[in-house]
């Protein structure tokens, strides 16, 4: 049987500022039975950066650490999970970056085609403010 920690886990998911969220759906699956896990004496720090509102700079926070058996049903219940929280962002919108799209959570395509699209819209308002300056132009000049 393959025993595994929890800290080690942890450091494999894709998007580790969803570590504590990762936890917490860890905890309740060994509450509901879904695979065994057991508390052991020390504590780790999860990867997360938290921030208190209204003050400046980054702080961790510890956790118990837990042992579990790595079996087939526990990888196919880390491999959902870890794609859920990599995707399914509740709340604000994820930073394009190339660690982002790397890891999925921003798709490429999409991006590309927004880009496209607002390129697109821009030359056109170019065109059209052109056109509107140059018959305002000559409209003035006959008049006189």
């Amino acid at each position: 049987m393959a025993y595994k920690k929890l800290s080690e886990q942890v450091q494999e998911l894709s998007n580790p500022q969803r570590s504590d969220t990762f936890i917490k759906l860890f905890r309740e699956a060994v509450r509901q039975g879904k695979f065994d896990a057991a508390y052991m004496p020390e504590r780790f720090t999860m990867p997360k950066q938290f921030s208190r509102r209204g003050a400046e700079g980054t702080y961790e926070r510890d956790t118990r650490e837990m042992l579990f058996e790595q079996t087939k049903a526990f990888d196919a219940w880390f491999d959902e999970t870890n794609r859920a929280l990599a995707s399914a962002r509740r709340g604000g919108t994820v930073k394009p970056s190339v660690e982002a799209i790397e890891a999925g959570l921003v798709d490429f395509k999409t991006m590309a085609e927004e880009t496209r699209r607002k390129m697109q819209a821009s030359y056109e308002k170019g065109q059209a403010l052109g056109k509107s300056r140059s018959k305002a132009s000559t409209s003035k000049g006959k008049k006189k």
